[in-house]
């Protein structure tokens, strides 16, 4: 049997492209963006972090939104998810002091987060503290077992 070179067959990366895109991305990001100033692209919209878990039967959101009022701070439970949006406002604009970075986050925000069980809407409770959103919502209870009789 005869072998022959055969030329190594091009395998196809999706994280190399992913990272090739993010490159040309930043490329055009930092072309918009006054030299040395980075606030405008920090202006846009973001997307609170969030920690999602069960405790005491109920389902428990936790969403950091530092710089926040929570008059600035909407909540609705619908088609079985949460949806978190609102708008963290600058205080003051500081147009005459060089900024040498500005990495915190201004602007409109939203976050929908599907719930993971059926709960009861209706009975939730929301607070606010030191930049984090805690929402509450006792799980649905599940419905018990009924016999269906067969005729």
């Amino acid at each position: 049997m005869e072998r022959r070179n055969v030329p190594a067959t091009f395998v196809w990366n999706p994280f190399r492209e992913l990272a090739r895109i993010e490159q040309e991305l930043n490329k055009v990001f930092s072309e918009l963006v006054p030299s040395g100033r980075t606030e405008v692209a920090q202006v846009q919209t973001w997307t609170p972090r969030v920690d999602v878990y069960e405790k005491d039967n109920k389902i428990v959101i936790e969403a950091e939104i530092p710089g926040a009022k929570k008059e600035d701070i909407e909540v609705k439970i619908r088609d079985n998810a949460v949806v978190i949006k609102g708008e963290v406002k600058k205080e003051e604009e500081k147009k005459e002091e060089n900024y040498y970075r500005s990495e915190r986050f201004y602007g409109v925000f939203e976050r929908v987060i599907p719930l993971p069980a059926e709960v009861k809407a209706e009975e939730a409770k929301a607070s606010f503290e030191n930049g984090i959103l805690k929402l509450e919502i006792p799980k649905a209870t599940a419905e018990k077992e009924v016999k269906v009789e067969v005729q």
